[in-house]
């Protein structure tokens, strides 16, 4: 008797199980009803991409932390500025790679900031550009990017020339040219491209020693979509779970980029 009791008990579910199954019954339904959120970025490797594996480092995140939170999402790749005006209008609901801007506050809801992208000056070898504060880059010919949101202190200084690009590619081209003096972009981004796309011109370029600031990567949510301060309420407690469970950093690890 006392041996088939114990044979019984060890096929029943531990409590831990138990607890899970019932959480499980709970989201289930909810997670089963709940149309995907839309996610859009442009392409901008290595952290947008559909032709990397995983779609770049700042997809995976952003998609395994809404995974976790309970949100089912659908991504879509398209130029920034379709990008920003789709969110605009409701054709998507998460933009995932949004520096902080104050006309953006109009249409969408920023979570708290899952990547820090610090921005790099890139130079021709040996043009003997110093820069320690911005007046340094006074009358300099920059290459920056139509529609990203570099520093306001940066922007607003008139007497930068800023050369609107589209990409980075284009910039370091002009800048290898003699055609502006200094590219702007993220680090990351830029070293990615000299080991890819930009490796005939990449022995030509360099750093500047001091990055021009630092931008904090959040995503984006349109303010018309009704649970948008609830979805980056559950979205940042799922990355500060990521960091302490070692995922985030696996995941970084996986695109070089600890």
């Amino acid at each position: 008797m006392r041996s088939h009791a114990l044979v019984h008990l060890q096929g029943l579910p531990s409590l831990k199980t138990w607890r899970i199954c019932l959480l499980s019954l709970v989201l289930l339904p909810w997670a089963a009803c709940a149309e995907p959120l839309r996610l859009v970025a442009d392409s901008w490797p290595p952290f947008t991409d559909q032709r990397l594996p995983g779609g770049g480092v700042a997809l995976e995140l952003v998609s395994t932390a809404l995974s976790r939170a309970g949100y089912a999402s659908d991504y879509r790749e398209v130029p920034w500025q379709r990008a920003v005006l789709g969110l605009q209008r409701g054709d998507y609901d998460v933009l995932i790679t949004a520096w902080h801007s104050k006309d953006r506050e109009a249409f969408g809801y920023f979570s708290a900031p899952y990547l820090i992208n610090r921005i790099r000056l890139v130079q021709r070898k040996g043009a003997g550009i110093s820069f320690e504060q911005l007046a340094d880059l006074h009358g300099q010919r920059v290459a920056v990017r139509r529609g990203y949101a570099y520093s306001p202190s940066f922007m607003a200084d008139e007497q930068v020339q800023k050369v609107e690009v589209s990409s980075f590619e284009n910039a370091a081209h002009m800048v290898q040219l003699g055609r502006v003096s200094l590219a702007l972009e993220d680090e990351y981004v830029a070293r990615f491209l000299f080991n890819s796309s930009l490796k005939d011109v990449a022995g030509e370029l360099e750093f500047l020693p001091r990055p021009l600031g630092e931008n904090e990567l959040h995503i984006l949510i349109r303010l018309s979509q009704p649970d948008h301060a609830k979805i980056a309420q559950r979205f940042d407690a799922a990355i500060a779970a990521m960091h302490a469970d070692g995922s985030y950093a696996a995941i970084m690890a996986r695109y070089g980029l600890q």
